[in-house]
């Protein structure tokens, strides 16, 4: 069983920068691929970006391309995801999510961002 706990969500302007940080436990970090997703009031869930075991390969979902950054600390067992150019339209909850197979098994509690215009 993997637990992921996020941290580092709150309220910031819109053409502000916040980092997100999901700290991971009870599986090899190493074995993992790990991702962001996020909930929109009254929308569906929204893929926002993954990245791979290695830390090789990501990839974004349209509307974040450019703006946003997802790393990983292997010795911290944490992946991070830095928001820039932050837009009202990126208020949501944010999830961090780990997989060891093709479907996203494990998921954080979710920590709120709000960008106010």
């Amino acid at each position: 069983q993997v637990q992921l706990v996020e941290s580092g969500g709150g309220l910031v302007q819109a053409g502000g920068s916040l980092r997100l940080s999901c700290a991971a436990s009870g599986q090899t970090f190493s074995s993992l691929v790990m991702g962001w997703f996020r909930r929109a009031p009254g929308k569906e869930r929204e893929f926002v970006v993954s990245i791979s075991k290695s830390g090789s390969r990501t990839d974004y979902g349209d509307s974040v391309k450019g703006r946003f950054t997802i790393s990983r600390d292997s010795a911290k067992n944490t992946v991070y995801l830095q928001m820039s150019s932050l837009k009202p339209e990126d208020t949501a909850v944010y999830y961090c999510a780990a997989r060891g197979t093709n479907t996203w098994q494990y998921w954080g509690q979710g920590t709120q961002v709000t960008v106010s215009s």
